[in-house]
């Protein structure tokens, strides 16, 4: 119930980023919670692993890396998601 729970948020968080970001673009409140579990998915994946490879120099630079790594895990999920356009 809980990981439901957390995945609508972070949907209502998608939408309300549409909604601030005039960039961001979302076909319907559907597409905004696919998108959320996406960008989930591929941080829990392919954001871990890299944070992982950059974590010396995730360190030198006090995080920003890992502000890059989490922008490329949307730019990803925006190539995957039809419906959603950053």
């Amino acid at each position: 119930m809980k990981i439901l729970i957390n995945l609508l948020l972070s949907g209502v968080a998608v939408a309300l980023a549409a909604w601030l970001i005039p960039t961001v673009q979302i076909d319907t409140y559907r597409v905004a919670i696919v998108t959320a579990v996406v960008i989930v998915l591929l941080n829990l994946t392919l954001g871990s692993i890299l944070k992982l490879l950059t974590l010396p120099l995730n360190f030198l630079t006090l995080g920003l890396i890992s502000l890059i790594i989490n922008v490329l895990m949307i730019l990803l999920a925006d190539r995957l998601i039809d419906g959603f356009s950053t």
